[in-house]
């Protein structure tokens, strides 16, 4: 359970790197990136697509982070 939890841990800090870095600091989000993406409608949904992923994958992290650093799981 430990070694699972240490790997989601690794993974969500991986996640909010990369999705950190696709975020553009002019505001046009990942149009940035060399046109608009196929995957989303607007460049507006697109941010607000990057800020809930963001979002999700730092609360995953902060509560692995104290789960893990607590001791909970024992060892």
């Amino acid at each position: 359970m430990l070694n699972v939890l240490q790997v989601l841990w690794a993974a969500s800090a991986l996640g909010i790197i990369v999705f950190v870095l696709l975020h553009s600091p002019k505001g046009d989000g990942i149009g940035g990136i060399g046109g608009q993406a196929q995957l989303f409608t607007s460049a507006k949904s697109a941010e607000t697509s990057l800020n809930r992923i963001t979002w999700g994958l730092s609360v995953i992290f902060m509560g692995l982070t104290l789960i893990l650093s607590a001791g909970w799981l024992g060892k």
